[in-house]
């Protein structure tokens, strides 16, 4: 029973944590709020490349708090999208059989990805229902730039 309620209680600290370290009226990313004794680390968009693989993940940098991770090749069609959170899209569909079971595909035109890129924020579903994710300016440049690595013939 633990295996499934420790899990499960981090996943909704996440989300919850999430929520509240986001303000959506404006583009900038929420500032660190410090205390006296600890600081408290700030979610946000962050890319990294493992070989041809390119890495998109909404958590706290250099963590495995994570509750989004969108993953892509040069010329990939769609990407791979796993997480408690996912984008709010109808287009996003499971993945092949055998895969992760909270990983699903989205077409790398999708508007919920445009939108991150475009506007800054994404329309995004999880356990505790329909929210948002924001991204700041330059984070909007870092998922544009993920786009168009994605989005690049295959060599």
């Amino acid at each position: 029973m633990f295996k499934i309620l420790v899990p499960a209680v981090a996943a909704l600290g996440l989300v919850a944590f999430t929520a509240k370290t986001q303000d959506w009226s404006h583009e900038a990313s929420a500032p660190v709020v410090e205390s006296a004794a600890v600081a408290t680390p700030v979610m946000g968009w962050h890319l990294s490349y493992e070989g041809p693989m390119a890495k998109l993940a909404y958590g706290v940098e250099n963590s495995d708090q994570l509750a989004m991770m969108v993953t892509c090749a040069p010329g990939d069609r769609s990407a791979v999208v796993y997480g408690d959170v996912l984008p709010a899209s109808p287009r996003l569909a499971q993945a092949s059989m055998g895969s992760m079971e909270d990983e699903a595909r989205i077409p790398l035109t999708d508007p919920a990805l445009q939108s991150l890129a475009r506007n800054g924020v994404m329309p995004v579903v999880g356990e505790a229902g329909p929210d948002r994710i924001g991204a700041s300016d330059a984070e909007r440049r870092v998922v544009s730039g993920f786009l168009s690595y994605c989005d690049q013939a295959r060599a």
